[in-house]
């Protein structure tokens, strides 16, 4: 027996419940939680291709509370107000509705309850970019 299972390969490794019963363990996959941790896949959403524009009603950014989250929220909060929208953007930090979005990299930016970036700082012009090609 091993120490803390220190030296047993992968496939000796075993969960034991109460019951008695023991199965193999399964391989965890460590995901950072943020994009600042390292190098993550990023999401972006695909184009508008209808003629008519899109209300836009809410704006949230999604994160941790790490610089780059904010610096996402301050950047989205610059582009509204350029387009001259009457609100500003949402700031979520609580990760279970973070998770609830599906969201497994932040930044993410959700606009109208759906998430359109994620695992990316956009400047102010890039968020205004992204919000005129979503048809908005």
């Amino acid at each position: 027996m091993a120490l803390f299972d220190f030296g047993k390969k992968e496939e000796e490794k075993t969960t034991c419940g109460w019951g008695g019963s023991c199965e193999p363990a399964q391989p965890v996959q460590k995901v950072p939680a943020c994009a600042c941790n390292g190098s993550v896949e990023t999401f972006e959403a695909e184009k508008n291709t209808g003629k008519t524009k899109n209300v836009l009603s809410s704006v949230k950014v999604l994160g941790s509370g790490c610089k780059n989250c904010h610096a996402l929220l301050v950047n989205t909060n610059k582009a509204l107000k350029s387009m001259l929208v009457p609100f500003e953007a949402e700031y979520v930090t609580d990760m279970a509705k973070v998770a609830a979005y599906g969201v497994m990299s932040t930044p993410a930016l959700v606009v109208n309850e759906k998430v359109v970036s994620m695992g990316k700082v956009y400047s102010a012009a890039e968020v205004e970019k992204l919000l005129h090609k979503l048809g908005y």
